[in-house]
This record gives C-alpha cells, structure tokens and sequence, in this order.
C-alpha cells in the first residue's frame, strides 16, 4: 500500500504571517489541504475536507463543530504519523487545547506533518511511498 507525500510547509508562515497577509483566509485553505493531504496519504483515513473547513468556518454556530474537527484532524495527523511507520507523537488533545490559544493548533499540526515528510525524506509533493501499517 502506498499514499502521496504532502507539502511541507513553514510553521510560522502556516500559522501567522500567510493568515495575516490574507486576513485569515489562508487558515481555511490550509486546513482544507491539510485534509486533503491526510486522505491522500491513506486511503483508509475517511475524511471530507469541505465539510472540516465548513466545521472550522461556519460551525461557530452550533459551538461544538469547529472542537470536534480540530481534534479528528489531529487523531488523523496521528493516523499518518502510524501508517508512516512512526511512533504516533500528534495528541489531538493538545491541538484542541492550543486551538484556544491564538490558534496554535495551526504551528502544532504542521510540525507534526512535516516530521511525517522529514520521515520519507523530504520527497516531492504528490510522489507515491509505501505506508508502513
């Protein structure tokens, strides 16, 4: 079994300096395709992006969405983590709690994506690499 390598991308540039350029837009975006990336990856990961970022965008207004998604995305995040072959080290918990807190959730899971890059050894975008689990 194999699955497509994401993008890695700058921590400070995905949680800060891009959303305050965009005015908070690039927020969803990056969340939209860090979704992505994670069905992607493993086929076995079940996971509409629209419908995580209409959690995340509009969710607000029922509350508890916008919790919910933040937290399975990071449980997806550690998903990958484990079909790469790696001690799983993204805890959902601290993402949501870090969502509380100026949105660091954002520098959270991209780091913990990028280790999952790091891992295969920085391949290109898009380039296919045997899962592990």
């Amino acid at each position: 079994m194999s699955g497509r390598v994401g993008k890695p991308r700058n921590i400070f540039l995905v949680w800060l300096i891009w959303p305050l350029i965009t005015l908070g837009v690039y927020h969803f975006v990056w969340y939209y395709k860090v979704n992505r990336e994670a069905r992607d990856f493993d086929r076995r990961i079940e996971v509409n992006p629209a419908y995580a970022v209409l959690a995340v965008l509009v969710g607000w207004l029922v509350i508890v969405p916008p919790f919910v998604s933040v937290y399975n995305t990071g449980q997806r995040i550690a998903d990958m983590q484990k079909a790469a072959g790696m001690q799983p080290s993204c805890n959902p918990w601290i993402g949501l709690i870090l969502m509380i807190v100026a949105g660091l959730h954002a520098l959270y899971y991209q780091h913990e994506l990028n280790q999952i890059w790091t891992h295969y050894g920085n391949p290109a975008e898009g380039e296919q690499v045997p899962l592990a689990a």
